[in-house]
């Protein structure tokens, strides 16, 4: 139903209409967050640029833009929302983007078309049951990694030629072998050698994914970030942001975790085939674990404010 509510700016309210807790930043507030996310993004993306610029590739951390296909320019633009207007005259360039407008009644603000983006991106469905799902279990810890192991297994083809195998070849197939592997997320087991694949004791397929991904996965938790610029620009950058940290901090400990030697590019192995190893996986997995639980709470927030938004 049609309705009209209130927002809030400073001490001025503002009425608006088809708007549900609707915030508005003044002009020089929101020009401000601009700028600290655009010189946070650049701090985060300039090695990656100065790489892909010299024709060079780094093993770990050109997974956030390798496999996760945002470009830097992309994430760099500074989005405020759903729920908040951008006040002042500046606003209005906005209006060029793809799905910015000016409600009635806001005065000037200018903010999210909530119906355009959803006819747009029929996504949020899949994403708002999938973070439901993931974040209405608890925590499986103790799979150590072994997808990694189990993308190498019984191959001399590697997915990092650049890299050696820390155990070599034999070594890292004796290591899956005396393990059980119990890998619950599609993305990393569509990446399991054919000869891997009987070993797992789970099926993950792309359909079944809400019913199987839980909180204790890395690759669950370091696809907070795809879930949050697949939503954009109804997802706050600032969150997108939080997304990436967390997902380059969980890239990390993947690759230290797996067969590859990385001491050449300074990281440290986290030996999963010994006592200590696992032990100190497992911790990094809860602490990730924990991290995500938050980082997947604020986006089903999101999800939440765009059904109300459209609801009114």
């Amino acid at each position: 139903m049609m309705g009209t509510t209130t927002a809030t700016t400073g001490t001025e309210t503002v009425p608006t209409e088809n708007a549900t807790a609707t915030t508005v930043l003044a002009e020089a507030d929101w020009r401000e967050r601009a700028e600290r996310h655009a010189a946070r993004v650049d701090t985060a993306t300039s090695e990656h640029l100065r790489r892909r610029s010299a024709g060079e590739r780094h093993p770990v951390e050109d997974f956030l833009f390798t496999y996760y296909n945002l470009k830097p320019a992309r994430l760099r633009q500074w989005h405020p929302g759903a729920g908040t207007l951008l006040a002042g005259e500046a606003a209005r360039d906005r209006l060029s983007e793809r799905f910015y407008t000016e409600p009635r009644g806001a005065d000037g603000g200018v903010g999210l078309d909530v119906p355009a983006f959803l006819a747009a991106r029929p996504i949020l469905d899949f994403v708002e049951r999938l973070l439901s799902s993931v974040a209405s279990r608890p925590a499986h810890l103790g799979c150590f990694g072994l997808h990694e192991w189990a993308m190498v297994y019984r191959t001399s083809e590697v997915r990092h030629g650049q890299v050696p195998l820390r155990l070599g070849h034999e070594g890292t197939d004796r290591v899956v072998e005396s393990h059980r592997i119990r890998c619950s997320h599609f993305d990393a087991f569509r990446f399991f050698t054919e000869p891997a694949r009987p070993l797992n004791t789970l099926r993950p397929t792309r359909e079944a994914q809400a019913d199987l991904d839980q909180p204790g996965c890395l690759h669950a938790n370091m696809d907070l970030y795809k879930w949050a610029y697949k939503l954009a620009p109804a997802v706050p950058s600032e969150l997108v942001m939080d997304c990436f940290d967390l997902s380059r901090e969980i890239r990390a400990l993947d690759m230290r975790a797996s067969p590859y030697d990385l001491l050449a590019w300074g990281y440290e192995p986290v030996r999963i085939e010994t006592a200590e190893g696992k032990a100190a996986y497992m911790e990094y997995q809860r602490d990730f674990a924990e991290r995500g639980a938050v980082l997947r709470e604020r986006l089903l927030d999101v999800c939440r404010s765009l059904r109300a938004h459209a609801s009114v």
